[in-house]
């Protein structure tokens, strides 16, 4: 499987650093990495360039990640036995090209759309669970980072229990771990604002030196 692994972290990688919010920061004649948080994601669009830049990033985002996911799962590997840690693993890899584009000088975004696209495309019924969770506790705690860290904490979790593979079984909790590792190193900045009490609520207007969730 050692080449598909391969196949699949450079295809993840070339479609993930595609970054929707530097097009679109384009389009708008700025650098959206020279605004705001400094991150070509999802929360900073909206803080910096509106509601509709927005919506329109994280819906990019989101769909790169899922399709490719897709593409992997019922198209290229479609009869492999371990079709689902093929789908991890390129999934994992366009959160890296989002995250770390090489054309970009490897600043992007945080991967939180580009994750959610992942959710979806490995199991669906992620999300009558995963939406309520993650509202309820931007809802309760007004901190977007807080239920994004939340709902990367509990997808090893939730993997554990869906896929029970026992050949890839330990395979697909480790590379659940590292979307997690991975979100929580790109949040490592709103980490120590919340800890501050300094990051950013919604509604709130943003802090001086502040750094935005995605």
């Amino acid at each position: 499987m050692a080449l598909q692994i391969i196949i699949c972290i450079v295809l993840g990688y070339f479609v993930g650093s595609f970054s929707t919010g530097y097009v679109i920061g384009l389009l708008n004649h700025v650098d959206i990495r020279e605004m705001g948080s400094g991150n070509a994601g999802t929360t900073n669009a909206f803080r910096t360039l509106g509601k509709k830049a927005g919506i329109i990033t994280f819906i990019g985002d989101f769909l790169k990640a899922l399709l490719v996911v897709l593409l992997v799962g019922l198209v290229i590997y479609k009869d492999e036995p371990g079709v689902k840690l093929l789908e991890l693993i390129v999934g994992f890899g366009c959160v890296l090209g989002h995250n770390f584009p090489v054309w970009l000088k490897f600043h992007g975004g945080k991967g939180i759309a580009v994750t959610a696209g992942v959710f979806v495309a490995i199991d669906p019924l992620i999300l009558p669970f995963g939406i309520p969770i993650f509202a309820a506790i931007v809802l309760i705690t007004k901190y977007v980072s807080v239920g994004s860290l939340t709902i990367l904490t509990l997808f090893p979790v939730w993997n554990a229990i869906r896929f029970t593979d026992k050949e890839y079984y330990p395979a697909i909790v480790i590379v659940s771990c590292l979307y997690t590792i991975m979100a929580f190193f790109q949040h490592r900045q709103n980490i120590v604002r919340l800890m501050n009490g300094t990051e950013n609520k919604i509604g709130q207007k943003k802090h001086e030196e502040g750094r935005t969730a995605n």
